[in-house]
């Protein structure tokens, strides 16, 4: 875990998060950084039972955290650090929000334990970033993100095995494309 102003808001929360016992696991940008992959990124993104984050606001919200903006339900921000933590609740669609074939899961049957913090698996990140990107078209830094990890992890076909029917075509199509050789690397620019 580094330094910084996001990271010593993840070691918060997910000390709050532990000792309340509330189910999570870290999702977006500091998901890809537990994988291998480093982003920068200003927040943090959980992923929670629905009743997990009704226990987050009536246990935190007054006591280290405060809502993001007036009237948020689901963006709250770390009073020492003012870092945006935005939860999102497992059975909710990735993307536009509309139903679909993959859904955010339950935290505990998803993750794994990275330095000490719940952190979704690698396929269901794969999974939930393809099934954002390929519906929401403001969400295409997502679908980067794929080729990223793609060409960071050496993610090959045989990835491919481990997704949902749903995304796998998008995440084969990424794969090929990342392989292509790069003209501007091959002119040296």
């Amino acid at each position: 875990m580094g330094t910084g102003k996001v990271h010593e808001t993840i070691r918060t929360l997910v000390a709050d998060l532990d000792r309340a016992k509330i189910d999570y696991a870290l999702i977006g940008a500091m998901a890809l950084n537990a994988h291998g992959y480093r982003r920068e990124t200003v927040d943090v993104d959980v992923l929670v039972r629905p009743e997990g984050l009704e226990r987050f606001r009536k246990e935190f919200v007054g006591r280290g955290y405060r809502p993001a903006f007036e009237g948020a339900k689901k963006a709250f921000r770390n009073t020492q650090t003012g870092v945006q933590v935005d939860f999102v609740a497992s059975g909710e669609y990735p993307g536009d929000g509309k139903p679909k074939p993959v859904v955010f899961p339950t935290p505990s049957e998803k993750s794994v334990r990275i330095e000490g913090v719940n952190v979704v698996d690698l396929p269901t990140l794969v999974e939930l970033k393809l099934a954002s990107g390929m519906t929401q078209p403001s969400r295409l830094r997502d679908l980067a993100d794929v080729q990223d990890l793609i060409r960071v992890l050496r993610l090959n076909e045989t990835f491919a095995d481990s997704l949902s029917p749903y995304v796998r075509e998008t995440f084969l199509i990424l794969s090929r494309q990342v392989r292509q050789p790069d003209p501007f690397e091959e002119r040296g620019q």
